[in-house]
């Protein structure tokens, strides 16, 4: 009879530790390996040699440290389990003891892996999906920097000039962030004045500069008094707007390399084609799902990772009581959640479909999550017959 082996893998930046069982949950091998390519491979052609039937491998990451692991695994097509987590702690909860250790997490990897009826195999990784994550993940970082120097900017504009902070929406105006990168305190606007704040900002490419600039001294105009402090904090206000002008000049780059990588991936067009995908929707999208469908077994399996499927929650006599997942994929769920938001605005189905959710008595969340349930099953049937979204006739006010 053919022998199969799970060889668990608990992953760490500069070593993993490796356990293999037998069917039976024997030990086999036990090994701490660097995590270097040469070892690994050593490891690879160990494990292999212990087996006669098939071999399954488990991992608790699938990114990171695991990254050349998984590449070598994939490379000589052997299957990969994942284990998140939650699915981890619960299934460490089974062995007896506190006791925590590289070991006894590969241990419990491999039991897992020799045991789980269900299993979540891993593809190879989609090198456009590769790209698109780090591309998007750098985004994000860049994107919530900028939403910190932006408070940070407002805040000291409140102490020091709370008429310019009332004046203009900061996180959505370069033009008035250019201002404050070189005007910040009353005095130097109103000495400044109309002209001079105007030809300066259209030297440096900002739109409606003379409608800034206009803001900006009537702003200064209802503000005589100094405020102690107002020159240093004039200074840092300075400051940080430069950075926010830097931080949009990195955000641009990075969405002109999320939209190159988008232009050579096969789905592009289809998930684009969806109203309320953007370019930077539609690259978070294919990041998080792989860049294929083949994580997801059906639409209601990429809802529920999704969190926009209801989870039942009956008990006893009490039937048909439902709640919201507590264990989801949240990115996932957020661009769901964005891209339905755009999607009410630009799309007369997808508003139609919103409108009779409120009216059903529905918070406005529970209508977009509700759009998007519906949303992830017409994704589904676009991405398994490959065809870009149409419209199906005229929506129907009412129906």
């Amino acid at each position: 009879m053919a022998q199969n082996i799970w060889s668990g893998v608990d992953t760490g930046k500069s070593a993993h530790h490796c356990i293999v069982v037998d069917d039976a949950g024997k030990r086999l091998l036990s090994r701490r390996v660097p995590n270097t390519e040469a070892d690994l491979n050593v490891l690879i052609d160990d494990v292999l040699g212990l087996a006669d039937g098939t071999v399954a491998w488990a991992t608790d990451l699938n990114r990171g440290p695991a990254s050349l692991l998984l590449t070598l695994l994939h490379h000589r097509r052997q299957r990969v389990i994942y284990l998140s987590g939650r699915r981890f702690h619960h299934a460490a909860a089974v062995f007896r003891g506190e006791v925590k250790s590289d070991a006894k997490d590969a241990a419990v990897l491999a039991d897992h892996a020799r045991s789980c009826i269900d299993p979540h195999y891993m593809p190879p990784a989609d090198t456009a999906a590769r790209h698109l994550k780090v591309l998007t993940a750098r985004r994000s970082m860049l994107s919530q920097d900028r939403t910190r120097a932006i408070n940070r900017l407002r805040g000291l504009l409140t102490e020091s000039f709370p008429a310019l902070d009332a004046s203009f929406q900061f996180a959505r105006s370069a033009a008035a962030v250019m201002l404050v990168s070189k005007y910040q305190t009353p005095m130097e606007i109103r000495e400044a004045g109309v002209s001079e704040i105007e030809a300066w900002l259209h030297g440096q490419g900002a739109r409606m500069a003379r409608k800034i600039a206009v803001a900006a001294v009537e702003a200064a105009q209802q503000q005589t008094v100094q405020i102690p402090g107002e020159q240093l904090a004039g200074v840092i206000i300075g400051q940080i707007a430069a950075e926010i002008l830097l931080l949009d000049v990195a955000i641009t780059q990075v969405e002109r390399s999320v939209d190159a990588v988008l232009r050579r991936h096969p789905y592009t067009p289809i998930v684009s084609s969806m109203p309320g995908f953007g370019p930077v929707l539609t690259g978070e999208f294919l990041a998080l799902t792989g860049g294929n469908m083949e994580n997801y077994r059906s639409s209601n399996h990429l809802a529920s990772c999704s969190g926009v499927s209801p989870v039942a929650k009956d008990s006893g006599n009490i039937m048909g009581n439902n709640r919201r997942p507590r264990y989801y994929d949240r990115r996932l769920l957020r661009v769901w959640y964005m891209s339905s938001t755009t999607a009410i605005k630009v799309d007369e189905r997808s508003r139609v479909y919103y409108d009779r959710k409120r009216s059903e008595g529905k918070s406005h969340t529970q209508a977009i999550l509700s759009l998007s349930r519906r949303r992830v099953n017409v994704m589904w049937a676009m991405l398994r017959d490959n065809a870009p979204y149409r419209q199906l006739g005229s929506p129907v006010r009412g129906e």
